[in-house]
């Protein structure tokens, strides 16, 4: 924040700014719309926005459907199972290797994450069901790729509406082959965005994979310091720099839920000692239920940043021996050489230049440290589909007078950016051009542009080169912002 500014003045220039884009609304929208919207009091120590409703028809908005938040982020990853798209081709076609889930193994031999198996519902499928079409692609399946470990069945939104029993084929099919078979209702209308499809994804592992180890004996040997990682879908390789800090450190991380998982890893979890939660809004759901039927503790951490990274390394160490501890220290020191060469080359290129951000899952809080240890200040974040506790949670994170917006509308998002003036915008594919036409530079927050890894230490170094490469390159010298 500028020190010639205010809280106040900031808070006031929100209010108004706020304002202004209601008026461009019908009444009853702008009703609507005005609890989405707010600057941070600290004072009150809460955002002071809703979350999680139903987003109003025709506003362009940026959030996803069950069936994304379901295929597209909890089970896709999952590398060494087949996950089918029951419905029209569309939903599994714009879902095919969309996310950048870094995963080791040979693709159609062992590993299936980046094809696309669909069920091609047409008319005829409507009229009659496709119940006996899903039998037929399993057994294609298990011939052509006898090497998969299990299959999920992502259902469609044609699926609900005609009521295909897609429990009972699995039922049967699992059966048949011997294998884990997962029926996944997360058909596209459910709830008002992508994040119930990750709730309905983590009820499905609970009620078909954990739930029916039974007293199914462990592929391994457990040790006091088996951990896993939770909610971390390695784009661009997130999950293994997270990865290899933890296994430096003493820890063994016996799975990954879920970019480059396995579904043994999904059933080894509740042997872990400890649950360690990146994205609490896709998977807090099944860390609960680890907690409440074996016993599993859990914890958040943030790898972005060197600030967020050594503190999350300490608070997972905290919930072990001194061995851990030291080994927590260790780390920490090992890569401090590398912190502040970062920051050295980088701060003085980007200290104090603005940024507003608008994502999904963690980030618009949890980038916001890497952010600060580059001397930038995060001046407007919201979410596509926080609840409110994300909310509840970025107000550890932001500073007093924050933009806060939720489910923000393309218009609304473009009035912000034209009155805010940032030096950078983080946010999705949808909005890049807008905004790069705008003459904003951007940065792809969901996917890292192509980029990464932006975790641990070795990430930050990647994510502070790419962040002075969008705000210096020297084609924003060549063009004119709209201001």
């Amino acid at each position: 924040m500028s020190e010639n500014v205010t809280v106040e003045e900031i808070r006031e220039r929100n209010e108004q700014l706020i304002g202004e884009v209601l008026e461009a609304y019908p009444e009853k929208f702008a009703k609507r719309r005005a609890k989405h919207l707010a600057s941070f009091d600290e004072a009150k120590g809460e955002c002071g926005v809703k979350s999680n409703i139903k987003s109003i028809p025709g506003v362009m908005t940026i959030r996803g459907c069950a069936y994304a938040g379901s295929k597209g982020v909890v089970w896709g990853p999952i590398k060494d199972m087949v996950h089918i798209s029951h419905g029209p081709v569309g939903c599994g076609q714009y879902s095919w290797a969309a996310r950048r889930n870094y995963y080791i193994g040979t693709t159609g031999v062992d590993s299936f994450v980046t094809m696309q198996f669909t069920s091609d519902f047409q008319e005829k499928d409507i009229v009659f069901g496709g119940d006996k079409k899903l039998s037929k692609i399993i057994d294609e399946i298990e011939e052509l790729f006898p090497l998969n470990k299990g299959i999920s069945i992502q259902s469609e939104c044609p699926i609900g509406l005609i009521g295909d029993d897609i429990e009972a084929v699995s039922k049967a099919k699992g059966k048949e082959y011997g294998k884990t078979i997962v029926p996944v209702r997360c058909e596209g209308f459910r709830g008002v965005s992508q994040s119930l499809g990750h709730h309905i994804a983590n009820d499905s592992i609970r009620d078909w994979v954990l739930d029916k180890l039974g007293d199914k004996p462990a592929r391994f040997e457990s040790t006091p310091y088996d951990v896993a990682i939770i909610g971390d879908y390695n784009i661009g390789g997130d999950a293994w720099s997270s990865r290899i800090l933890l296994e430096e450190m003493g820890l063994r991380v016996i799975a990954q839920w879920s970019g480059d998982g396995t579904i043994a890893e999904l059933e080894a979890t509740p042997k872990a000692k400890l649950n360690i939660l990146h994205c609490y809004r896709s998977m807090s759901y099944i860390s609960r239920h680890m907690e409440e039927k074996f016993g599993i503790p859990w914890v958040e951490y943030n790898f972005f940043g060197p600030t967020k990274t050594a503190e999350s390394l300490r608070e997972i160490a905290g919930h072990f021996d001194d061995t851990i501890k030291e080994g927590a220290e260790r780390v920490i020191a090992k890569y401090q050489a590398l912190t502040d060469a970062t920051i050295a080359k980088y701060r003085p290129r980007l200290a104090g230049k603005k940024v507003m951000l608008f994502v999904g899952g963690l980030r618009p809080r949890h980038v916001i440290g890497a952010y600060e240890d580059l001397g930038m200040e995060v001046v407007g974040t919201g979410y596509e589909f926080g609840h409110n506790d994300d909310y509840q949670r970025t107000t550890h994170s932001i500073k007093d007078g924050t933009l806060i917006y939720d489910d923000v509308t393309s218009f609304e998002f473009e009035k912000f950016v034209e009155k805010i003036q940032p030096d950078l915008v983080g946010s999705g594919i949808k909005e890049k051009y807008i905004f790069q036409k705008m003459g904003v530079p951007f940065r792809q927050m969901h996917s890292w542009d192509y980029s990464g890894p932006y975790h641990g230490y070795d990430g930050f170094a990647i994510f502070a080169r790419d962040m002075d490469m969008a705000i210096n390159a020297p084609v924003w010298r060549m063009t004119k912002t709209p201001w």
